[in-house]
């Protein structure tokens, strides 16, 4: 029976269990990216994400406790020098599981687990789906010669007066047209000079 037993024992006894999440989150730490079952990756997320939380303060006693875990000096030591400074800002969810199907012995749930600062490619890909869904303003942006105008405004110091804006759906539109009318005029008339 259950008996309300949230966590995944993946069939082994504790120690067993202990030493070996302790080699997978060495093995992560030190390769940034490690190939494994989806059940031991899911258990991996929850056993490493703690320290990964505590290496973002580099102390003594943050070192002791990540040693406590990982059993292993190398680990321990990438873990504060490599990966710490990269996860300062970030604050969760510091791995990332991608699945990548089954295991032909067994039809096994395979995947990879990887700490999400570390896949260049991921990062590249991010920047690029950034910039392309930028936004633009629904009015659009104005004119150069439209610029140019409202600094030479600010500059002599006459500012425009504040309009208030009729209500009626009709005329907003054409209130709206007249202006842009207007300013497209005084800055060709400014171009000019």
């Amino acid at each position: 029976m259950r008996h309300n037993n949230a966590n995944n024992n993946l069939g082994r006894k504790s120690a067993h269990r202990k030493a070996m999440l302790s080699n997978m989150a060495s093995s992560l730490i030190l390769h940034k990216r490690i190939k494994t079952t989806t059940a031991k990756a899911k258990v991996l997320r929850g056993f490493i994400e703690p320290i990964l939380t505590k290496s973002k303060e580099d102390s003594t006693s943050s070192r002791r406790l990540a040693f406590s875990y990982l059993q292993d000096k190398d680990a321990v030591t990438a873990l504060f020098r490599e990966v710490s400074p990269k996860i300062t800002d970030r604050p969760g969810g510091y791995t990332r599981i991608l699945k990548i199907g089954t295991r032909a012995g067994d039809a096994a749930d395979m995947c990879y687990i990887e700490l999400v600062d570390f896949n260049e490619a991921m990062l590249g890909a991010a920047t690029a789906a950034e910039s392309k869904t930028a936004r633009r303003s629904r009015r659009g942006s104005k004119k150069k010669g439209e610029a140019g105008s409202a600094e030479a405004e600010a500059d002599t110091g006459t500012e425009k007066q504040a309009k208030p804006r009729k209500t009626a759906s009709k005329a907003a539109p054409k209130a709206e047209k007249a202006e842009k009318e207007a300013d497209q005029e005084s800055a060709d008339s400014e171009n000019k000079e």
